[in-house]
């Protein structure tokens, strides 16, 4: 399932010089949504202008500050737009998918204003995302690349769900889930594949991050109440637990009150998957060291994202 952003910190953009380009793609964002036929403009509102932080198109501006100093490409702004017009493509599907009431504080776009409309904006925005970088043949290819990998990979995920797989198992699901959409922000800020192992990094340990951040909040709240643990998604800390055959067979059928018990085996193997972050944290951090000019934006956004799963 898509992670939610949590406490990524908008302060980070100014002391990377990166708060002119966030702000330019808000107005791009708002630019675009004003010239929409009105039927969908006050859905495209309610999705776009809500309170993201824009973690992606940083990933990109943050990819393209690490490898040159040079002015940005054109392509540069259109290209970080679209990638935030079909990251919200998926997160439509995805609050429909989960039935979820909220994302971010506010009503989820689906809830506000029917399954129906929701559909159809997140059409919309595919639509408009590729027209935004209709003569750019590389962004084409890349964004057209992401959104089959997403297809392949939540039907992937849906179809693994409650089999008691490993944690190499949860890495290469997260790698093309999440992994795949910070690959293409990668390789869209420096126009080729020199970061694209940091960015399948990034994203692997941003979905990590989140597997534990939820399931933090899921303990604090008495424990079994996320939609991962329902439907039995594979998450970093489900993969620790279900090592346990007993777990295991938990995992594959949590109905009769086990969900509880459930959670509590995963809550007993957070410190494990802790040090699993790391370990991926220290790769992000060693591909950005090895592959950037200047790496230091790409480490402050790899302990930004690792801070998730404690926020």
């Amino acid at each position: 399932m898509i992670p939610q952003i949590r406490g990524f910190a908008a302060g980070t953009y100014r002391p990377l010089g990166l708060a002119n380009e966030i702000e330019h793609l808000k107005a791009a964002i708002l630019a675009w949504i004003e010239q929409a036929d009105p039927e969908v403009r006050e859905l495209l509102r309610w999705q776009l202008l809500g309170r993201s932080k824009y973690f992606r198109p940083f990933t990109i501006f943050a990819c393209r500050r690490a490898v040159s100093d040079r002015a940005a490409s054109p392509h540069l702004m259109p290209s970080a737009v679209a990638l935030e017009l079909f990251h919200n493509v998926s997160l439509i599907v995805d609050d429909i998918l989960d039935r979820s009431r909220s994302r971010r504080g506010i009503p989820t776009l689906h809830c506000r204003y029917g399954s129906l409309p929701a559909l159809m904006a997140a059409g919309f925005l595919v639509a408009g995302g590729f027209q935004m970088v209709a003569s750019d043949a590389y962004s084409v290819h890349v964004l057209g690349e992401l959104m089959q990998r997403l297809g392949v990979a939540e039907c992937l995920q849906w179809r693994l769900r409650r089999q008691p797989l490993g944690v190499e198992d949860w890495r290469a699901i997260a790698g093309e889930d999440t992994g795949s959409m910070f690959e293409a922000c990668a390789r869209l800020g420096t126009r080729d594949d020199r970061l694209r192992t940091f960015g399948r990094l990034l994203g692997t340990l941003y979905h990590g991050c989140d597997d534990v951040g939820d399931l933090r909040g899921a303990a604090a709240l008495g424990g079994g109440g996320n939609e991962d643990l329902r439907d039995g998604i594979l998450t970093l800390p489900a993969a620790i637990a279900i090592r346990d055959p007993r777990v295991a067979v938990i995992f594959q059928n949590p109905g009769n009150g086990h969900r509880a018990a459930l959670t509590k085996r995963m809550v007993a193997g957070l410190s494990e998957a802790e040090e699993y972050l790391d370990g991926i944290a220290d790769e992000a951090e060693t591909e950005a060291r090895r592959n950037a000019v200047n790496p230091l934006p790409l480490i402050a956004l790899v302990r930004q994202t690792r801070a998730l799963s404690r926020s």
